[in-house]
Formats: C-alpha cells, structure tokens, sequence
C-alpha cells in the first residue's frame, strides 16, 4: 500500500516497496528555549538554518511544528509553511494539537501534506478527520485513547482498527492515506516496551498493509548515546514493516542506518543511492582538506 504525499512541485510516495521516509522533526520548539522566544517574537530566522541542515542530512519530509507557549501559533504556522515551501521543495507534515494551527497550515500549504495527529478519541477524530478530508491531506493516527496508551499490541491494533474505520467509514478518507503510529516508548523506561513497538508493528502491517510511523527518538528518551539506540532500533522496525520515522535527519548514524536498510531490504537496485551517498561523503571529505 502506497502513500503519497506532494508539495508543489514534487511528489514522494511512502510504502513497502519504496526507501525509508525520513520524516525531519527540527522545526520543533519543544525543548529549544532561544526557538521559542524567537517565534514569541515573530522571528522564523531559525527556520531557514533548520530547513538547510535537513535537506542536506536527507529529509524527505519536514515536519512543521509552531507550539510556542504564548505564542500565536496558526499565525506562525502560516508563515512558517509559507517560507519553508519557498526554501525547499519537499512536502510536509503539518504538526499541531491546536485545531485552529493545522486549519491555517493547510490552508497555506500548496500540495497535499500529512498532517500530524490524530488519536483514537471520538472528539479528537471528529475535530480533525474533516479537516484532513478538506483539504486532501494524509494523517497520522496513535493507537491511544481518553484512556490509556495501552501495554497490550493486541489492544493498540484495536484502537488502530477503530480509527481506520471511522475515517475510511464516516469521512471516505482512502485507506492509504492513514499512517499509523504504533507508539514508540522509551527503552530507559522499561526494556520490554521496544519489543511491544515492534510487536506492534508487525501486527498493523499483517492486519491492515498500512504505512507507519513514529518519533524515532522517543525510544532513546534519557538514554545516553541516543544516536546508537536509534541506528540499532530503525532497522529492526523497518524489517517489521515500519515505513517512515519522524527523526533527526541531521544525524549522520540515523541516517545511514536507514539507508542501510534500504540496501539490505532490496530497496535500493544495485546499491545506487548507497554507493552515491558515499562517493558524495567522500567528496565533501575531500573539499575540506
């Protein structure tokens, strides 16, 4: 099953048979106190270094987050899809909890964009699913609940399943365009919870063929050396049908260890793209010297 997303000008196509989508979460304030005064200020001069450094690290897809505390975020995500579409061509993950912040950003956007999330509550569902049907977008859907994140796979495919039929159902949003997240959860917090992702994972892709994806980084969440965590973790989703992740597309590890895969997967005919990329690191290598 394939999903493709679009920007003006290029198309990218998300699926089993296609390379890893590296989906580049930087344009983010979580966590970045100097990035949200500038965007309580009204300065996206941020945005144009982030946007920068994850088009060379290998993004695919920018996700465009805006929550600022204070901040008028559907005002920011305006101008921040607005300015990254002139910056860089590829499509984008619109990114809000706010209703109001993901209206403006795809009714700014020009192609067709994911939009970034949805849970399995009935208010949650009702709220953005007519957006997501407006404005011809894809979605990402967490398996979660008003009542819990559950421990169980089984019960997160569940929760999966009720939000595939309500869009599919109630709102004729095609299959192809729900994306599901099968919640990452932090290794440090409990060792077994990597395996219930993957368990996960390889559930949704036997029951429903659908495309997933997840934050990448939540598995490593107060580890040391995140970047190993994540090399190792990739792949091994990957080989559970895992199709993209929201990750940090500036670092080299997490990169190559997706492409990797894709290699070793047969996603990438005769090595191309693999062999490419390092005669281009060899070359940068060489330019510096």
């Amino acid at each position: 099953m394939d999903t493709v997303l679009r920007s003006a000008s290029r198309e990218l196509t998300m699926g089993p048979d296609h390379p890893f989508c590296i989906i580049g979460e930087r344009i983010n304030p979580t966590g970045r106190k100097v990035f949200q005064e500038q965007l309580r200020r009204g300065d996206l001069s941020r945005v144009e270094i982030d946007v920068a450094q994850q088009v060379a690290g290998g993004a695919m897809v920018l996700d465009i987050n805006m929550g600022a505390p204070l901040a008028d975020e559907a005002a920011l995500m305006t101008e921040a899809v607005k300015l990254v579409q002139g910056l860089c061509d590829l499509p984008l993950c619109i990114d809000s909890s706010v209703i109001e912040a993901l209206e403006a950003g795809l009714a700014a956007y020009e192609g067709k964009a994911l939009v970034n999330s949805i849970t399995a509550e009935d208010e949650r569902m009702d709220e953005i699913l007519p957006l997501v049907k407006k404005y011809g977008a894809a979605v990402i859907a967490l398996p979660n609940d008003e009542e819990e994140i559950p421990a169980e796979p089984e019960r997160r495919v569940e929760l999966a399943r009720k939000i595939i039929e309500t869009a599919t159902g109630k709102y004729g949003i095609p299959i192809e365009d729900i994306v599901i997240d099968p919640l990452a959860m932090p290794v440090g917090a409990d060792t077994s919870l990597v395996a219930t992702t993957l368990q996960t994972i390889a559930l949704l892709r036997a029951e429903f063929g659908v495309n997933m994806t997840l934050g990448a980084s939540n598995v490593s969440f107060g580890m040391p050396d995140r970047a190993s965590i994540g090399g190792a973790f990739l792949p091994m989703a990957i080989r559970d049908g895992l199709t993209s992740a929201i990750m940090d597309a500036r670092s080299p590890q997490l990169v190559r260890s997706v492409k990797a895969a894709d290699l070793l997967l047969d996603r990438d005919p005769w090595g191309a793209a693999w062999i490419a990329a390092h005669r281009a690191q060899q070359a940068a290598a060489a330019a510096a010297t």
